[in-house]
């Protein structure tokens, strides 16, 4: 087995496009790996293949493709779709492996490759090590032989699967005539899907970043730039408003003021509604480092504990499923329901909110805003050469810090998963002592950087 893994990072492979580790070389090398690490036994195996809507998602596509049927696996084409669709799709056709292309929130210059096991989760670090590991063999002997290359066909009603398991996961009874709601699709994966989904429910769905150009995917749009949102909301008098990112596996919701909601409070939220319902499970909810306090002490006011992960959805599924949890997800929007889905997935997060607030009667800034939130502050630093997190003045000005803070609050360092990036982050009650020891610990890795 692999000790470590190089392309991998916190979710899946991802760079700009046509260089590496984006390339077509490594794309197709990937394939035939992941192709003959998952086909086990002498009967036909199957990727199902996805992508968003990024220009470079024809040119991975297509590498890919013929790394899977140089591999002997069939390969199940299915388009642009979100993420949780394409682990959706690989457990119910029973293939042997999901692949997604896309590099989520970020612009169209990045892509990107997540990979899904039989069961519709997310690879392990230790798979994900392992095919790495035979990506540096020579593959030549074990390729198929002509009899036995794959096949590559196209699954017409893919989309339409995925729309009926979103639907079936709002609640019977229940539907949204009446609601106007603004979606906007950050003119990615599920700029079809997400406004079909709610429409048959019975929204009037106003549309922005619905049309996608393999350009324009985040440009301005989607959960990473909800001012759009926000203000189309206002706009339109609408009731909510809904934000995915690039692949739809998170989301960010706007209530009828145009006030953003963030993922702790959709956490909350839903919390509390399935505890009312007796449907969490242990009464446990699954969050990050970077979930803030205030949603830590709101649930353990209504009698529910909050376990932390890394930072990284596919941490927080593995805790999930560690302890039996149902309800986990991320400030920044991956929101994991694992009722109805094996990954983040913002279509099935925003239902569950809107399920809350047409089954309670009340208006979004009534349901959605759950706790008060501690003062917070996130600031990245930029460097070059090797992490500076471990060196003694990065420890020193650590705990300076956590000194300060005095139990009070919590600091929280680390290196971003895709970007030469040490992301700072710090939340006490009061607002000036966190400002002080976010910059104190910024200005040390500032100085380190600039040596």
């Amino acid at each position: 087995m692999a000790s470590k893994r190089a392309l991998f990072g916190t979710d899946g492979i991802r760079g700009t496009a046509n260089t590496a580790p984006m390339t077509v070389e490594i794309a197709q090398r990937l394939g035939q790996a992941a192709g003959l690490y998952f086909m086990r036994g002498q009967n036909r195996h199957s990727v199902v293949l996805g992508k968003d809507t990024r220009l470079s998602g024809y040119m991975i596509e297509c590498a890919l493709v013929a790394g899977f049927l140089s591999a002997g696996m069939d390969v199940t084409l299915v388009g642009p779709l979100p993420t949780p669709a394409i682990a959706m799709l690989t457990r119910s056709l029973r293939a042997d492996l999901g692949v997604m292309i896309s590099a989520s929130h970020n612009p169209f210059t990045d892509n990107g490759i997540k990979l899904f096991g039989p069961d519709g989760f997310k690879l392990s670090d230790e798979v994900e090590a392992e095919i790495e590991a035979l990506m540096d063999e020579d593959l030549s002997g074990r390729l198929a032989s002509p009899a036995l290359i794959g096949k590559a066909s196209r699954l017409n009603d893919a989309a339409g699967r995925y729309i009926e398991n979103a639907k079936a996961s709002f609640p019977r009874g229940l539907r949204l005539d009446g609601l106007k709601i603004v979606l906007d699709c950050a003119n990615g994966s599920a700029y079809r899907v997400a406004p079909t989904a709610l429409w048959e429910l019975g929204a009037e769905v106003i549309r922005i970043g619905c049309s996608p150009d393999g350009l324009n995917i985040n440009d301005g749009v989607g959960s990473t730039h909800p001012e759009t949102l926000c203000a189309a909301v206002k706009e339109h008098g609408a009731h909510f408003g809904i934000a995915l990112d690039g692949d739809a596996d998170r989301v960010l919701i706007t209530d009828e003021k145009g006030q953003l909601v963030d993922g702790d409070q959709i956490l909350a939220l839903i919390a509390r509604f399935w505890k009312q319902h007796g449907r969490l499970r242990g009464n446990t909810v699954v969050a990050t480092v970077m979930s803030n306090m205030g949603l830590e002490k709101s649930l353990e006011a209504d009698g529910m504990e909050l376990q932390r992960t890394a930072v990284g959805d596919r941490y927080v599924v593995e805790r999930m499923r560690e302890i039996g949890s149902n309800l986990g997800g991320e400030q920044s929007g991956h929101m994991v329901l694992s009722d109805y889905a094996t990954t983040g997935d913002g279509l099935i997060a925003a239902l569950q909110v809107l399920a809350v607030s047409v089954e309670t009667r009340k208006p979004a800034s009534e349901v959605c805003q759950v706790f008060k939130p501690f003062p917070q502050l996130l600031k990245n630093v930029r460097y070059s050469g090797p992490s500076p997190l471990n060196m003694p003045e990065i420890a020193s000005a650590k705990a300076w810090a956590e000194e300060r803070l005095a139990g009070h609050g919590r600091l929280v360092l680390r290196a971003s998963g895709t970007e030469p990036l040490i992301r700072v982050m710090a939340e006490a009650e009061d607002e000036a002592l966190v400002t002080e020891v976010v910059d104190h610990v910024c200005d040390a890795i500032r100085a380190l950087a600039a040596i």
